[in-house]
C-alpha cells in the first residue's frame, strides 16, 4: 500500500524456494551458510552461494527485462537502471558500487545521514513501528532473540525452520546427490544442536544487520551472482 500511494509499482521476482530446492536431490545445490561439526570435532560453516543464487541473479534478469535488454542481448554503454539501496550510516562499510554497467548503486540514507535509530523513528512515527529486520526463515545468522521472537510471533514460521535444520542433519539432499557430501552433521543455530533444543533465552548478542541482496546479513563478502548470464 505504501508503494501504491507513491505511485511505484511493486515486482515481485523469484528463483525457486530455496527449502525446497535443498531437500530436492533432482535440484542443484546451492550452498548455505549451515554450522558444521566435522567427523573429528572441527567447526566450521557452509559457503554462501544462497543469496547469489535466491536473490542477486533474478533481480539483475529483471533489471535487464525492464532496460529492454533481457539475457543473452549485451546492454548498451550508458543505459543502466539506479538501484536506490537502504544501507545507514551503522553500515557505511556495506555500500558497495555495482558490478555491473547496466546499474548504478545509491544510498539515499546515507545521503541524508540517516542511522537505524533514525529509520526506526520514521518507521514508528508512520504506524509501522513493527517493522522486522529482513532475514530468510531459516537464516543461519539469526540471534536468539530473533528465533525467540520468531517462535512466540510466527511458530508456524518457527516449526517449518525446526523441520528444515534436522532435515538437513546429515547434509542437503541435493548436495549429496550431485557428489558434494557434507563430512559431517549440519545445523541452523550457531551452537551446533538442533534448532528446537536449544536455549533460546540465552542472550547471543545483538541481532546482526537487516538482510538485504546486495547486503547480505553475517558477510561482508559480495555475492554477485554474476554467473548465469546475468552480467
Amino acid at each position: 500500500a505504501v508503494a501504491a500511494d507513491a505511485g511505484i509499482p511493486l515486482l515481485r521476482v523469484a528463483a525457486g524456494n530455496i527449502r525446497a530446492d535443498a531437500l530436492d536431490p533432482r535440484h542443484r545445490f546451492a550452498s548455505m551458510p549451515l554450522f558444521l561439526h566435522g567427523p573429528h570435532g572441527e567447526r566450521r560453516m557452509g559457503r554462501r552461494q544462497c543469496t547469489s543464487e535466491y536473490k542477486v541473479r533474478p533481480l539483475k534478469r529483471e533489471t535487464r527485462r525492464l532496460l529492454g535488454y533481457p539475457h543473452p542481448a549485451r546492454v548498451p554503454a550508458g543505459v543502466h537502471a539506479e538501484q536506490a539501496i537502504g544501507i545507514s550510516v551503522d553500515e557505511v562499510h556495506r555500500a558497495k558500487d555495482a558490478d555491473v554497467g547496466y546499474l548504478r548503486n545509491v544510498f539515499p540514507l546515507l545521503d541524508i545521514g540517516w542511522s537505524r535509530r533514525d529509520c526506526a523513528a520514521f518507521l514508528t512515527l508512520h504506524g509501522l513501528g513493527d517493522t522486522p529486520k529482513s532475514a530468510c526463515v531459516g537464516c543461519p545468522f539469526r540471534s536468539n532473540e530473533s528465533w525467540a521472537e520468531m517462535r512466540a510471533t510466527d511458530p508456524a514460521s518457527f516449526e517449518d525452520a525446526v523441520a528444515f535444520d534436522a532435515a538437513i542433519r546429515h547434509g542437503p539432499p541435493g548436495a549429496t546427490a550431485h557428489g558434494m557430501p557434507l563430512h559431517g552433521t549440519a545445523y541452523l543455530h550457531r551452537d551446533r544442536i538442533p534448532l528446537d533444543q536449544v536455549d533460546l533465552g540465552i542472550d547471543t548478542g545483538p541481532e546482526p544487520d537487516g538482510c538485504s541482496p546486495w547486503s547480505c546479513r553475517g558477510s561482508d563478502e559480495e555475492d554477485t551472482g554474476n554467473d548465469g548470464g546475468d552480467r
